[in-house]
């Protein structure tokens, strides 16, 4: 049967038939799929009426992502920069009439106010959403952290009075037990989590050499 003959450059052919927007992803990620998918708190079998539990999960996943954590503080009149202790410097402390609050600086770590009761996962849960199906290799996971801009002061002094903190852009990498931390690990400019040689980082950042 001539008629029915495949084209010999069929893929292009397959690319020019395009009808619509697509689904499919096409930007490169270092992150699973899964680790952006919300904690849902309904049951599997929804009665006749009722949104499907996959289209309730797509619905909040698209809302999670308009939220932005540094909006939602300043709309409170929180400036993130002023939530990290600094150093106690007694020779610019400014008037009350400048401040119009307490003279006194932050002295509390934000670990003191840190409230877990209400957290949907588990620590070890957040770090289980790197892992994809049938791969025994880690992925990071997205995430935000207050962290200073100036990455070597940060290292050497995190109470600078010089350093600036925002809200950035990391993947989770691990997370200790012992002392209730996560490690993070910075984004790039294409939003990827790479190490100096620019090969993703994974399983926590543990190599075959330690």
């Amino acid at each position: 049967v001539t008629q029915f003959r495949m084209p010999e450059d069929f893929k292009s052919a397959l690319k020019k038939q395009v009808v619509g927007p697509t689904t499919e992803i096409f930007t490169e990620s270092d992150f699973p799929v899964q680790s952006f998918k919300p904690k849902v708190q309904i049951p599997f079998e929804r009665l006749p009426g009722q949104s499907p539990r996959k289209v309730e999960i797509e619905r909040r996943r698209r809302l999670y992502l308009t939220f932005d954590i540094a909006e939602l503080l300043a709309s409170k009149g929180i400036d993130s920069n002023q939530l990290m202790p600094r150093h106690y410097d007694p020779d610019n402390i400014p008037a009350i009439e400048e401040t119009k609050d307490s003279v006194f600086p932050i002295y509390l770590p934000l670990k003191v106010f840190d409230n877990d009761e209400y957290d949907c996962r588990t620590p070890e849960e957040w770090i289980s959403l790197g892992l994809e199906p049938g791969s025994s290799d880690r992925k990071p996971v997205p995430g935000k952290a207050l962290l200073p801009t100036d990455d070597v002061l940060g290292h050497e002094d995190p109470k600078s009075q010089e350093l600036i903190y925002e809200w950035i852009d990391v993947g989770v990498l691990d997370y200790d037990n012992e002392t209730e931390l996560y490690l993070v690990h910075k984004t790039d400019k294409n939003g990827l989590v790479r190490d100096k040689e620019g090969r993703p980082i994974l399983n926590g950042g543990i190599t075959p050499e330690g």
